[in-house]
């Protein structure tokens, strides 16, 4: 009789209840790629994308503080697709997402990355993880909720490379608001969708808004829930503290008035925060405890 398989990260990670909070990435721009077919663990640069290329545009676009993820259409590629690529800009109340589309991959490092190039886009864009060869959990469980989005939304769905935060999967990121969300339910695709549409957030599968600090995604994420204030752009951080002490204060502007939120920071051992890594680790939890208006 063989033994039970070892569990995988995300079934780890949902038995212990990891907190979501605050595990967005900090880039608040994006360049999406689109390159149909595999990708190896580092995405694009293990693609049939050119890698030279890739290196470099990974390069220039760091430079810049723009994070490069590699994007494919949900299922088989049509053949003869141009393929597509896409700047969106997260920060601010007016985020935005260009389209452009390329034929050679050397094309794209002529990109200018500061200027508006592209034809905008008002419609929010669903990308959900299934990068496989960096973590099965992203295939396994987003693979589904990216064929159940685009279901009810056709068109606006794209698998894409690591978002980080294997664990949490499936995880999904709403461009141009940049929400990302973690263990989203094929189930839930339809009323996800249509919160999207009317930007609104649904704390309770926020990791994070990204381009923000920890403390902050998690005190926006907070606020949402305790203020019940659904619409994305109704709260805006405007200013955080550093951590010190294992804590961080955040102020928010809201439609309330501007109020603070308190949020604890804490190292919280755990192992198998990957599929890949079973061993023992640890990661840093963001708990609020307190808001209060500001007076």
């Amino acid at each position: 009789m063989t033994g039970q398989a070892p569990l995988r990260c995300a079934e780890r990670a949902d038995l212990r209840g990891d907190a979501m909070l605050g595990t967005a990435f900090p880039a608040a721009r994006l360049l999406l790629v689109e390159q149909p077919g595999p990708w190896g663990r580092a995405g694009l640069r293990e693609s049939r994308f050119d890698p030279t290329t890739a290196v470099l545009l990974e390069r220039r676009a760091n430079a810049a503080g723009i994070r490069v993820q590699a994007i494919r259409r949900p299922g088989r590629t049509p053949p003869g697709t141009h393929r597509r690529w896409a700047l969106a800009d997260t920060r601010g109340s007016q985020p935005s997402l260009r389209w452009g589309t390329y034929e050679h991959d050397e094309q794209l490092l002529e990109l200018d990355l500061d200027a508006a190039a592209g034809e905008p886009d008002p419609e929010p864009v669903y990308l959900v993880c299934a990068h496989s060869k960096h973590d099965a959990c992203c295939a396994v469980r987003g693979r589904a909720v990216a064929a159940a989005l685009a279901a009810v939304r056709p068109g606006r769905v794209w698998e894409c490379s690591h978002v980080g935060g294997d664990r949490f999967a499936a995880n999904v990121l709403v461009l141009p608001a940049g929400l990302l969300y973690g263990r989203v339910p094929a189930a839930a695709a339809l009323g996800f969708a249509t919160a999207a549409d009317r930007d609104e957030v649904l704390p309770g599968l926020l990791r994070g808004r990204v381009g923000l600090s920890g403390p902050a995604q998690a005190a926006l994420a907070y606020a949402h829930q305790q203020l019940r204030i659904r619409r994305r752009a109704e709260l805006r951080v405007t200013a955080a503290t550093p951590v010190e002490g294992g804590a961080a204060t955040v102020r928010l502007q809201t439609p309330l008035g501007p109020h603070e939120v308190r949020v604890v920071v804490e190292r919280v051992a755990a192992d198998g925060l990957t599929c890949a890594n079973p061993r023992p680790n640890q990661y840093l939890r963001y708990r609020p405890v307190t808001i209060s208006a500001v007076r």
